[in-house]
């Protein structure tokens, strides 16, 4: 930093201002203490809740102590960019079993990148004014509590489903954090929540994945089974999953506070390849290189083609028994990959129970 020092009251407000500017529609500054939030997650990863995931359980005290991840952090800048891409009819697509449900943040371009780049950019600004300082980003890449530090920074609540709620917004935004070695003053703690006695997100879970207000248990969670999970997805869970071929949104599309959610502003985040009015059966006859060339940019990429072809088979076997789906799940009857033919054979066997 200079030899002059900034005047900090005025040098965060700035960091608010230069953030709207670059695309975020709310920023806010959280000091380092996350000891609850420690705690929560200790509870969670002692009942084995994470499931696969087994970073959540790595890396220590780094999660909860930003000043162990990066020393010399004294605050973290917290910042919410919203993805809802306008009226994709995505409710809709769950009433047609025969189309593929793809989550509304995974329907356009991969937020990391733009995100990261924003952050950098943010970062730049605020060396332009002050001069040299230390700072990292992250975007959902790192052991960051980032809800929690939304939560302190007073961007929100975490709600009885476990995503950041806005009052203002709903829960269709995306998360950042710029970690910075500058006292800035703190922003109030969002004091709240405003959950009350609604329970539709614990009630409207497909997989009953919800073990309790505010506890997720990943394992039973179609975001975890579609995306994470390597491996066969359970076949007790495999019917409740639908026609959900990559995450799931039931949890926000009830929540009343999503009436608030507005459409993005950002192009990237438009749905690509036809994503929102995609056939089971199209997606499923994708080639490989055709699943590489569609995804490019894509956060479809996380699963890859393999759990790709496993989810869609999933959602072939809860589809009506049209010509199309027959023929699309027949084609792979012989795939090279045993979790591929696996999830075949049972999608076809759901077919023939259905028309014995």
């Amino acid at each position: 930093m200079t030899d002059a020092a900034p005047d900090l009251a005025s040098l965060a407000q700035s960091i608010k201002d230069w953030g709207r500017e670059l695309g975020f529609q709310q920023v806010g500054i959280s000091g380092l203490e996350l000891g609850e939030h420690e705690a929560h997650l200790q509870r969670w990863l002692d009942a084995g809740y994470q499931g696969e995931m087994d970073y959540m359980a790595a890396h220590g005290r780094k999660r909860s102590h930003p000043d162990e991840l990066v020393p010399g952090t004294l605050r973290v800048v917290s910042l919410r960019m919203d993805y809802l891409p306008g009226d994709t009819q995505m409710a809709q697509r769950l009433q047609e079993p025969e189309k593929a449900y793809v989550s509304r943040y995974a329907l356009g371009r991969d937020y990391h990148k733009l995100i990261r780049k924003r952050l950098q950019q943010l970062a730049e600004r605020i060396q332009e004014a002050i001069g040299p300082f230390g700072y990292r980003a992250f975007v959902d890449s790192a052991p960051v509590l980032e809800k929690a530090i939304a939560e302190q920074s007073g961007l929100g609540w975490i709600g009885k489903n476990t995503l950041v709620l806005n009052r203002k917004a709903g829960s269709y935004f995306f998360l950042g954090e710029l970690f910075v070695d500058i006292p800035l003053p703190e922003d109030a703690p969002h004091g709240s929540e405003h959950c009350g006695r609604c329970s539709a997100c614990l009630d409207i879970c497909p997989t009953a994945a919800f073990v309790g207000p505010y506890v997720l248990d990943a394992r039973r969670c179609i975001s975890y089974l579609t995306i994470e999970l390597k491996g066969p997805i359970p076949e007790e869970l495999r019917a409740p999953i639908g026609n959900r071929v990559f995450g799931c949104d039931d949890c926000q599309m009830v929540c009343p506070w999503n009436r608030f959610a507005k459409p993005t502003e950002q192009s990237d985040f438009q749905p690509r390849h036809s994503l929102d009015n995609a056939e089971l059966a199209e997606l499923f006859r994708w080639s490989e290189e055709e699943f590489l060339s569609r995804t490019e940019g894509s956060p479809l990429r996380r699963a890859g083609y393999e759990r790709w072809l496993r989810n869609l088979a999933v959602g072939l076997g809860n589809a009506p028994s049209s010509i199309p789906v027959l023929e699309a799940l027949e084609a792979r009857r012989e795939y090279p990959s045993e979790l591929v033919r696996e999830h075949v054979r049972w999608a076809l066997e759901q077919h023939a129970q259905r028309q014995s």
